[in-house]
């Protein structure tokens, strides 16, 4: 963090670190957001300070000591982190506010993604724990399964045991060890029948995030939703006929509420009635 430079447009911050975060200035702010008056984030934080948390911004002693007469004076200015210059963004209502907004979004997932690289941030025992009662459900006791499942899973993250995975691949591993195929003796394998059942699967939570979806996607672009509705109806059928064919039982997940937004991604596999 201590050498982050970061420029927006034609403003190029001068960042300073506390604790491991980059801050930047009010008056460095109110230039990238294109106000003339400088004191103009201070006023908006004024107005919204209670939304602001300590370490979102700080008042801190400027490095620059102005002189008068023969005593100096420390000047104290205010600094925001890029979470608090976010914020002070959502309020602005400058021209160029919105393009900040998702600047200052770039660039907070980059310093995110980057921490967990440099510091090999590895799951904590809560998402350990949901891993494993994936494998737990998924081998139905057999000893053999949960050993190909968890085999299978190090191999293909590269990782000497489950408890090293990074953090920034949980959601990737939980997808992996739920769509996994398994045989009945335990072998990873794929055949025609699992094929057939990875394909009624997928279509099957498709069709779930279409139902809680497609009000809202009807209202940007509803021919496109009456379109896809008829393909939906007529989904519905050849999975019902397939999963009779080829003798396959879905899981019966709650798919109604699997996709709402208050679902969180690493849950929705949880929700099974």
């Amino acid at each position: 963090m201590s050498s982050l430079a970061l420029s927006f447009n034609e403003v190029n911050f001068s960042p300073m670190v506390r604790d491991g975060e980059a801050y930047l200035t009010s008056t460095e702010l109110a230039t990238a957001l294109g106000y003339a008056d400088t004191r103009s984030v201070t006023k908006i934080f004024n107005r919204y300070a209670d939304e602001f948390t300590s370490k979102m911004t700080k008042i801190i002693e400027s490095p620059e000591v102005v002189n008068l007469s023969t005593s100096n004076l420390v000047m104290k200015i205010r600094i925001f982190s890029l979470r608090g210059c976010h914020l002070i963004a959502m309020f602005a209502r400058t021209p160029v506010a919105k393009e900040f907004r998702k600047w200052v979004l770039d660039v907070l997932e980059k310093e995110v993604t980057q921490q967990q690289i440099d510091t090999r941030v590895k799951i904590n025992a809560e998402q350990q724990a949901i891993l494993k009662e994936i494998v737990n459900r998924r081998c139905e006791g057999s000893t053999k399964k949960r050993t190909e499942l968890w085999a299978r899973h190090n191999k293909h993250f590269r990782i000497p045991r489950y408890s090293e995975l990074l953090a920034m691949h949980f959601q990737d591993a939980v997808d992996y060890l739920e769509t996994m195929q398994i045989k009945a003796k335990g072998d990873i394998h794929i055949d025609e029948n699992q094929t057939i059942e990875m394909l009624c699967g997928h279509a099957r939570l498709f069709q779930a995030w279409w139902n809680t979806h497609s009000p809202a996607l009807a209202k940007l672009n509803p021919q496109l939703v009456y379109m896809l509705h008829d393909n939906m109806f007529y989904m519905t059928y050849a999975i019902s006929d397939l999963c009779k064919k080829y003798n396959v039982e879905l899981p019966n997940y709650d798919y109604k509420h699997m996709f709402e937004l208050k679902t969180l991604p690493h849950e929705r596999y949880s929700l099974i009635k």
